[in-house]
């Protein structure tokens, strides 16, 4: 499960994060999923659940951004949405196109709460 990967590379990253950042617990995090990607969303969002159990993620909203698949074609210069993995320029009907947007995966943002020091 390609999932499963990539969720456990987002807790280190959010941990890291945190850790780096004196923050205690993270309340939610969005992440910017292209198409291309071929990620299933409900499978993400399982995944999340289950490795942020236990751990300062745990109970954190998933907000998953989807990216469409986006291209420029290489003969007439059009920018269009590819739609069914079907790269064919909406203009000039060729295919040979460049992919702009749809394979994006990384962490947008995270919202978390600060680590309380203790008084001393």
């Amino acid at each position: 499960m390609h999932e499963t990967a990539v969720v456990e590379g987002l807790m280190r990253i959010l941990t890291k994060q945190a850790r780096d950042n004196n923050i205690g617990r993270i309340l939610s995090v969005r992440v910017k999923v292209g198409r291309l990607r071929g990620l299933d969303n409900r499978q993400l969002r399982l995944c999340f659940e289950m490795f942020a159990e236990g751990t300062l993620a745990d109970g954190a909203r998933l907000d998953l951004e989807d990216v469409p698949v986006t291209a420029k074609c290489r003969t007439c210069g059009t920018g269009f949405e590819v739609i069914g993995y079907r790269f064919v320029c909406s203009n000039c009907e060729g295919n040979d196109a460049e992919v702009l947007s749809g394979r994006e995966l990384f962490i947008e943002s995270f919202e978390g709460q600060a680590v309380e020091k203790a008084a001393g």
